[in-house]
């Protein structure tokens, strides 16, 4: 990504709040793991989705007072001891380059700044991240700054920019989207990998090594996701990534996964027989989630509600379902499919972006459908991306193998 992609949505982003306020955005902090480690740090997408930069603790401050707007961003000073430990910090030189913020200045600047503004009145309105997933979720930083601004200054008002931010995540510009097709496409050779060299009686974790050595070979530094490899009955759990049992004879193993490319995530589900082959109720179960994904992504256009994707899905998987006797009401098929067929995709996996409206063109989406059916030890999800267009959508991982007879064919090569 070029700097002029993240000027143009710091840009919408100004365009959107009030005149009088300022916006301050934070790229985060690892947290602590144990003793002096600490998990492996990854910036605040919204703070990169402004800015491009992937640095620790850095500050982004954007105003707009009297319709004038300014944008600074606040690093670390060069630290010689450090530096010997740790690396380099980014320097104002790289800051600029970047992100295209041209004004830069040092973290030890950042609360004096905020205050002159506050205090000389031209500031009515700080605009914060105040992201949160639940009730029981511990104050973020950004939530503790929120509680200190409005303890030292209370005449100020705080406002949630999260949402604004999000909807302008929701829709992907064709940058974002050539991003997520290299992701999809060195996905797609983690897959392969994976499948040449799975055999059964091997451990899930091992067949997951296969696609690890692919990504990382490619430069890839994070995976969307934990992958999951999950055989037989472990299919039938949605998020089981444990990948610690041994595959069986006959079991469908399906591999949940995805590369991260500059903090773009691909997200991938493809299900195939160890042994080479489907056995023939695994190929019926199999041909129904096949078809309901094929019609659900056919369905996919603008102007339709996003709730309505997955309605497509579970009127073709009941269809089916009745007719091999297995399901015949949509209580009965929430047994077997229990849940949503499409998500957002982008700088996070499950992207922001509200599920209340209608699709748009830009949107990038996941097309997910499953069966699940314990009893039988058969778990079965196909999944691909997909950008919606001006008239239907466009499948990004099209190339990807998913019909029974190319698997069958594949990994009896």
């Amino acid at each position: 990504m070029n700097k002029g992609f993240f000027q143009n949505n710091r840009n919408k982003l100004i365009d959107k709040i009030q005149d009088n306020s300022i916006v301050v955005l934070f790229s985060g902090k690892a947290p602590k793991k144990s003793a002096d480690e600490a998990y492996n740090f990854t910036p605040n997408r919204n703070f990169y989705y402004l800015t491009g930069i992937d640095e620790k603790n850095i500050i982004l401050l954007l105003s707009k007072v009297k319709g004038v707007t300014e944008e600074k961003l606040f690093i670390h000073k060069a630290d010689p001891v450090m530096e010997k430990w740790v690396g380099k910090t980014i320097s104002e030189e790289e800051a600029r380059e970047k992100s295209g913020i041209q004004s830069i200045a040092y973290r030890e600047e950042f609360e004096a700044l905020i205050h002159r503004m506050i205090f000389t009145g031209s500031v009515e309105n700080i605009y914060l991240d105040l992201e949160r997933e639940s009730w029981e979720e511990e104050n973020s930083d950004t939530q503790r700054f929120a509680m200190e601004l409005k303890n030292k200054y209370p005449y100020c008002s705080i406002k949630n920019i999260y949402q604004i931010i999000a909807d302008l995540r929701m829709i992907k510009s064709q940058e974002e989207v050539e991003e997520i097709k290299k992701a999809i496409a060195i996905t797609w050779e983690g897959i392969q990998s994976a499948m040449k060299n799975a055999r059964p009686g091997m451990m899930e974790y091992a067949v997951e090594a296969y696609f690890d050595f692919e990504l990382k070979t490619r430069g890839v530094k994070d995976f969307a996701f934990k992958t999951i490899a999950a055989s037989g009955k472990n299919a039938t759990v949605l998020h089981y990534s444990e990948n610690n049992c041994k595959i069986g004879e006959q079991d469908l193993l399906l591999m949940d996964l995805g590369a991260q490319l500059n903090y773009y995530s691909a997200d991938i589900t493809r299900t195939f027989p160890v042994s080479g082959k489907f056995t023939e109720r695994q190929k019926e179960i199999y041909n129904i989630v096949l078809k309901a994904q094929l019609e659900t992504i056919k369905a996919i256009k603008p102007g339709i509600p996003f709730k309505e994707i997955n309605l497509v899905t579970r009127r073709v998987l009941l269809e089916e379902l009745s007719k091999i006797g297995l399901a015949h009401s949509d209580e009965e098929l929430t047994k077997y499919y229990y849940h949503g067929v499409s998500h957002h995709l982008g700088l996070d996996t499950h992207d922001v972006g509200s599920r209340e409206v209608e699709l748009k063109p830009g949107m990038v989406l996941t097309v997910e459908p499953g069966l699940y059916i314990e009893e039988e030890a058969i778990g079965i999800r196909i999944e691909d991306d997909v950008v919606v267009t001006e008239d239907g959508c466009e499948v990004l991982s099209d190339y990807i193998i998913k019909t029974a007879d190319e698997i069958e064919e594949f990994m009896n090569r």
